[in-house]
């Protein structure tokens, strides 16, 4: 496939525990410590060319987050970043145990002008979340996303 334009691929973990609950990230750093609502995010990395998006995504998902997705792979619509960055996505059921979240990590310089490199987890914490609060706490644009689930299963 031809590709014009950066393309993200990630996963959506959902579970049918008390109705349908779904599983968001929460961005590491100083910049998103004091953010909650808008800001949330399904796991999902920047896919190299040449690569398979559903492989890029599944990678994504364990480095996030320390868990590994299995089962039955739900293919939903790309939707497009603000910038016009293409995210493929798709769901999957699991109920995993959060206890078990463990992230990678990036490095920058804190605090800015400093000189010094502090390193950040890139997900800071992960929780299900029934889908009228998962519809608040996620990216706008990935919003859809929740509506395709839905429509799906």
């Amino acid at each position: 496939m031809t590709r014009i334009g950066k393309i993200s691929a990630g996963l959506l973990a959902f579970r049918r525990s008390n109705g349908l609950e779904v599983l968001l990230a929460h961005p590491g750093g100083p910049f998103w410590a004091k953010k909650d609502d808008g800001v949330w995010t399904i796991p999902k990395g920047l896919v190299e060319p040449g690569a398979d998006l559903l492989t890029t995504a599944r990678r994504e998902f364990i480095e996030e987050t320390g868990l590994t997705p299995a089962g039955e792979f739900i293919d939903l619509p790309a939707v497009k970043q603000k910038g016009g960055k293409a995210v493929h996505a798709w769901a999957f059921e699991a109920d995993f145990d959060l206890a078990l979240f463990a992230s990678n990590t990036f490095e920058i310089e804190w605090p800015p002008k400093s000189g010094r490199r502090k390193a950040f987890p890139e997900i800071d914490r992960i929780a299900y979340f029934a889908l009228p609060v998962a519809e608040t706490k996620i990216l706008g644009y990935q919003r859809p996303l929740l509506q395709a689930l839905v429509e799906r299963i």
